[in-house]
């Protein structure tokens, strides 16, 4: 089975803009957020593929601020005094010692499922995720969730991040897909970067900047000890990461035999072929590729609509079901598009549209706000479980949200002593909920 981990999003969810290549992002810096919104829009998702049947578990929140990359570039005072300074002087610190984007968890980690693994454990590498100042907080705590979470030794293996340089820029699984007959057979995993540091003068981005290296790809295929015929490692193409796509799931989205894609995904032409035949080498299937055409849904549609940071996922009928953001249906060429591929043979059975309209302004949607964790029955029952998300969980977490969480959210809140107190007293009770124990830095 595939478990998705879908990241709640945190009490002090806000829009600081810091995301420079996430064209989204940068448009809603310094907006009001709806913090209580958010975070309910996300449970109801969750909520969508449970009813799916699709398995479904939380991730919780990063706390913030942390305060401590502040004290690390020079600022210090007590907590308070420093919140003050900060807003005062330092916004854009202050802004990145809150970032949200820790809700994203496509890019926590990349997993490589027990079945493609040469010693037969489920594999997590935290994403280093260095080339952005305010997602490179996020690995130390996001070692210790993963960690709580899946405690086995015996069946979770866990690397540490890749050391925090550009030659080594890692994302997550965000750039990572493995297709396979089904989740306990061993599959192909594909690996896309932007740029490869030992190519200085080889493809590129010219505008945005390319978050993931190929050194990175080849190092997290050696620690999770995939085999040659189990891996595969392309480029995306340098020209959709100037156009917006910061990653390669705003692209592309693949499940077991079913990849959907743009046709401009790749920066090779050849690449869907090389793909196709390594899928079929490594999995004994014919890849089913859905490729979308520039003339019906060009690169700019898809990433204001994030058609393609939708989920795939089989159902519990054995249906294959699209969960796009609910700006896809109000794109009418999008729209369009996707109702007749549904329609069409060899497409999708069903397609849901999701509200996740404050996930969406900060950059990510359906597709970001989840990490994949392919899973055999038996180490299935091995992670925690409190973290299985069911009604009675639910329920729990949206009384939760609606008593610690705050309708509307402003820059200048952020500077309020109380505000990050009332965070802290939020987490320490989530904590109880899902029984992960101290999971965060005040806690330790």
């Amino acid at each position: 089975m595939e478990f998705n981990f879908d990241g709640l999003v945190g009490p002090s969810h806000n829009y600081g803009g810091l995301s420079f290549g996430n064209i989204a992002s940068q448009a809603s810096e310094g907006q009001l957020s709806r913090p209580k919104e958010a975070a309910l829009q996300g449970l109801a998702k969750m909520r969508l593929l449970h009813e799916l049947g699709v398995p479904q578990a939380v991730i919780p929140p990063h706390m913030r601020p942390d305060l401590g990359l502040a004290r690390r570039i020079g600022f210090s005072g007590s907590e308070g005094r420093l919140l003050a300074t900060l807003a005062a002087e330092a916004p854009l610190v202050l802004a990145a010692c809150y970032s949200a984007s820790a809700m994203w968890t496509a890019n926590a980690a990349t997993v490589s499922a027990s079945a493609d693994t040469r010693d037969g454990r489920v594999h997590f590498t935290p994403a280093n995720l260095q080339n952005k100042v305010h997602r490179s907080i996020e690995p130390p705590t996001t070692r210790r969730i993963l960690k709580a979470i899946f405690a086995d030794e015996e069946r979770f293996a866990h690397h540490e991040p890749l050391p925090g340089t550009a030659a080594l820029g890692d994302e997550g699984a965000a750039n990572h897909t493995r297709f396979a007959k089904d989740h306990d057979v061993p599959g192909l995993e594909l690996f896309v970067y932007g740029e490869s540091a030992a190519n200085p003068f080889g493809p590129r981005p010219k505008v945005f900047p390319a978050r993931q290296t190929k050194e990175a790809c080849e190092a997290i295929v050696r620690l999770h000890g995939l085999t040659p015929s189990g891996r595969l490692i392309l480029q995306q193409s340098p020209e959709v990461i100037d156009q917006g796509v910061f990653h390669n799931d705003v692209i592309a989205v693949g499940h077991l035999q079913t990849l959907f894609a743009h046709e401009k995904a790749f920066e090779d032409s050849k690449d869907l072929d090389r793909l196709r035949r390594a899928v079929s080498k490594a999995c004994g299937f014919e890849l089913k590729a859905i490729v979308v055409r520039e003339e019906d849904v060009p690169v700019a549609d898809a990433v204001s609509s994030y058609i393609f940071n939708s989920q795939l996922v089989r159902t519990g009928s054995d249906r294959l079901a699209l969960i796009a953001p609910m700006e896809c249906k109000e794109n009418e060429r999008v729209h369009r598009h996707l109702e007749a591929v549904v329609a069409g043979p060899g497409g999708f059975d069903e397609v849901h549209y999701v509200e996740l309209r404050q996930s969406m302004q900060g950059g990510g949607g359906p597709a970001c706000l989840r990490l994949r964790v392919p899973m055999s029955e038996v180490e299935a029952q091995a992670f925690a479980p409190g973290v299985r998300f069911g009604p009675e969980l639910h329920a729990r977490l949206q009384t939760w949200v609606e008593a610690h969480y705050v309708e509307v959210l402003s820059p200048r809140d952020l500077a309020d002593p109380a505000f990050v107190e009332g965070c802290r007293v939020a987490l320490d009770e989530l904590t109880g909920i899902l029984g992960l124990g101290a999971i965060y830095p005040f806690q330790l």
